[in-house]
């Protein structure tokens, strides 16, 4: 099929952007990679009558360090370029983990960083690692700018925080603190589908080996990142045996997640992956919050 007629635009400049977005409000649509986008114009599951094209937006297009530490990547950076860049993968190995897994290399030579999380697929691996590692998200219109946590900005199915006349424009990923361990995992019916269930784990150990924190973000059980919950509060305070790490993932099996039943594979099913891929997560976050590899 062919997508229905649109204008088009194609600013050179953020503030070019943003000020035609704002003129056309809820008709306009941004196009970052084009890859999710415009196969759904193609089957006319989206209809936006004014397309606002970002990719001559140079200055969208970095990854930097911050003085705090973080890295800072701007939302049109190619998901092929963050996945190779060695200041991301110092600074948030979880993202490098993860990026091999979205689709094929070519589609992310083209996919963007921040176009991903602004489509807020809930099949999607980006926004789960977002919310894992607590992101922040850098927001812009002609009103300003706003900065909104990760866990704030995905609202639910195929929705986030973003109004019509704003743009994401930059995703801030600070380091892990010290004795913190990370595990990425996904099960998917062939390499590169979009999974029928996966989870982002981050841990952190204390000094005498008790969970400080936990954080299980789980994808493709619901509306958008699920986070468990009550998982993570089995484990704070305990160390984490296989008993404990057992427990918890159980429970966000059991109790943190509503998946529902398609095509692909029943809700009972997802439960169960949610259950093995948790516990092989925290398992593998713990080994390495302790140095283990």
């Amino acid at each position: 099929m062919k997508p229905a007629s649109f204008e088009y635009y194609a600013p050179q400049t953020v503030s070019e952007a943003v000020a035609t977005l704002a003129q056309h409000g809820y008709d306009g649509k941004a196009l970052a990679g084009g890859q999710s986008l415009i196969p759904m114009m193609n089957f006319r599951l989206a209809q936006p009558s004014v397309l606002v094209d970002l990719n001559g937006v140079s200055e969208l297009f970095y990854v930097r360090p911050a003085r705090d530490s973080s890295v800072h990547i701007g939302a049109m950076t190619r998901q092929r370029e963050v996945e190779l860049d060695p200041l991301v993968g110092q600074v948030a190995p979880l993202v490098q983990a993860a990026l091999p897994k979205v689709a094929y290399p070519q589609i992310r030579t083209r996919g963007t960083f921040g176009g991903s999380l602004a489509h807020a697929d809930p099949s999607a691996e980006l926004p789960a690692v977002a919310v894992a590692l607590d992101a922040r998200l850098r927001l812009q219109s002609r009103r300003g700018e706003r900065w909104v946590a990760a866990k704030d900005f995905f609202q639910g199915f195929f929705t986030t925080l973003l109004e019509p006349d704003e743009l994401l424009v930059e995703i801030a990923l600070s380091p892990l603190p010290p004795r913190s361990g990370w595990s990425f995992m996904e099960v998917a019916r062939r390499h590169h589908d979009f999974a029928l269930a996966g989870v982002a784990a981050t841990v952190r150990l204390s000094g005498s080996g008790e969970c400080e924190d936990a954080r299980l973000v789980y994808f493709s059980v619901g509306d958008g990142p699920t986070v468990a919950e009550q998982a993570a509060a089995l484990l704070r305070g305990q160390v984490p045996s296989d008993e404990a790490i057992q427990e918890a993932a159980r429970t966000a099996g059991q109790a943190d997640v509503d998946p529902s039943s398609d095509i692909n594979a029943t809700a009972e099913y997802r439960r169960h992956l949610v259950e093995v891929l948790g516990r092989r997560a925290l398992a593998e976050a713990f080994g390495r919050a302790r140095g283990e590899g």
